[in-house]
Formats: C-alpha cells, structure tokens, sequence
C-alpha cells in the first residue's frame, strides 16, 4: 500500500481523456463530471440500471423507480462528484461514480430513501443484505465503486471496460485496492477479467443475489 493510497485525494483536476479500444480500435472520451452534471450523470444510471436485479428488487414499481433511484445515485455516490471521481464516458452515454479513499456514501440520506420508498415486506432482508455488503468491505484503504451503468442505447460496445480501465489505472499508480459489488451476474466475467477475485455471495430472504469482488493494484507494464 503506497502513501498515495493511504493519504487518499482531495480533489481530482477535471481531466478530458482520450483513449482507443484495442479491440475494436474505437477512440472513446472519458472526464471527470462536475456538480453540474449530476441530474444528467443520475438520469443516464437510472437509464442503466431499469433491469438490474437488484435495483428492481429494490423498487419494482416502475413509478417510484424512476423517482426514486436518482435519489439514490446522489446519496450512494454522489461524493464521486465532490472528489473529481466521477467519470463519463463519450458524453454521457455511461458512467462510473468511484469513491476514493476517505470517500463515503451518505448513509443518512440512504436510510431516508429507504424507509420513504421500500416496500416494508422486504425491509428486513434489505437491512440484512446491507449488513452483508458491509462486512466484505476492506478495512485497508481503497477506491469503491458503488455504481456504473451504460445507456441502454449504448451497451456492447465496450463503454463499460473504459471506464474501468481508466479508473483501475489510477488505482494502480496510486498502489490501492478496488473494490465493488456487482449486482449482475452477467457482469462478473468482465471484472475478473479486469484483475478482480470473487469473494462470496450476499443474499438475504427474498434479495436477489450480490457479488462482493475485490482487485489487489497491478504492475503497470
């Protein structure tokens, strides 16, 4: 674990990069997305996350979803935007909110939401799967990604590995830990393609299945 790591950032310079998949040989822009752009940046999550397992779980009227899970991008991620964190791919066709070391989700406006628009019954396995996120979470210094989504419109294309790659970059130059949940199976062979190890599952009564992943920080070649 490096200095850089266990001293965290304050703030991140807002930075326009472009990088080319290798793959397909696609230019794609990645930046850092101000206060400003937080309606757009939770309009396009909300977008991305209308058939995730456990968003729907979570919210499966379609009414108090869309009313909902902005809401919930601003208090689950929304210090991504204060730390400069907050990446967009091609004008906001998806995005990946990161919270460095010394960032958190505000656990008060999520205990709120969650009280105002969760149905009771599953209330209690909602607490539980809760819980369970929180004992996988390291106690070292790390870098944690709460959300990303792709645009629908927009999905198999890749989108998703960019804006991994160009936060995974900064994480080991830094020397840090990631680490997230995936709330999609399907989703699992791209981020142990990425470098991360599975480390259990969470799931509690009626919940749709989490999967807790971490990443150790890579040599760059």
């Amino acid at each position: 674990m490096t200095e850089a790591c266990l001293a965290g950032r304050t703030f991140r310079t807002i930075l326009k990069v472009t990088t080319q998949d290798k793959a397909t040989m696609a230019t794609h822009s990645v930046h850092s997305a101000t206060a400003a752009e937080i309606a757009a940046v939770a309009d396009v999550l909300t977008l991305a996350f209308g058939t995730d397992p456990a968003a729907r779980w979570s919210w499966a009227d379609p009414r108090v979803y869309l009313a909902s899970f902005p809401r919930f991008v601003r208090a689950f991620g929304g210090a991504a935007f204060e730390r400069g964190t907050a990446y967009v791919v091609d004008d906001n066709k998806g995005a990946a909110l990161w919270l460095p070391p010394g960032a958190e989700p505000d656990e008060t406006a999520m205990g709120s939401l969650m009280q105002e628009t969760v149905p009771e019954s599953i209330g209690k396995d909602g607490l539980s799967v809760m819980q369970q996120m929180e004992s996988y979470h390291p106690r070292e210094p790390h870098w944690y990604l709460p959300l990303i989504g792709i645009d629908p419109a927009h999905q198999g294309r890749g989108l998703g590995g960019v804006l991994m790659r160009h936060a995974l970059a900064e994480c080991d130059r830094d020397g840090c830990l990631a680490y997230l949940e995936s709330s999609n199976p399907r989703n699992v062979p791209l981020y142990q393609h990425l470098g991360f190890e599975l480390l259990g599952t969470i799931q509690a009564g009626t919940s749709p299945k989490l999967f807790p992943m971490l990443r150790k920080p890579q040599r760059r070649s």
